[in-house]
């Protein structure tokens, strides 16, 4: 239970901390897009075109995991006070859904950001 409730706030503290830099990065750098090779901030009809086969996938996969990650950060924190107020019955049974959900987002959060990646000017 100790290695448990350790694990838990260590994740959530890396989760907000991640966060944080993550909403101060992108209020303070442009816009990347997906498929821009030269970089200039406009995705024109040959970039387009070289990226058609995976930019659905990569603008469903950013939709999906934008999405879920905002849905799922008030039940993130209501699972944790079920947690530390020791109400662990409801904590179990939230967790059961919210965690698989927050590993969603934990994974295709890298899994967008290494597929824009070539695109970072």
């Amino acid at each position: 239970v100790t290695a448990h409730r350790n694990m838990n706030l260590l994740a959530l503290g890396l989760s907000v901390l991640f966060l944080l830099g993550y909403v101060v990065y992108h209020f303070t750098t442009p816009e990347t897009i997906y498929g821009d090779a030269n970089f200039n901030g406009v995705l024109e009809e040959a970039e387009r075109i070289a990226v058609a086969g995976t930019r659905p996938w990569y603008l469903a996969l950013l939709a999906s995991h934008v999405v879920l990650a905002a849905v799922i950060l008030p039940f993130i924190l209501y699972t944790f006070i079920k947690a530390i107020t020791e109400q662990f019955a409801a904590h179990k049974r939230l967790a059961r859904w919210v965690w698989p959900l927050w590993f969603y987002v934990a994974l295709t959060g890298p899994i967008c950001y290494l597929m824009l990646r070539p695109y970072y000017g």
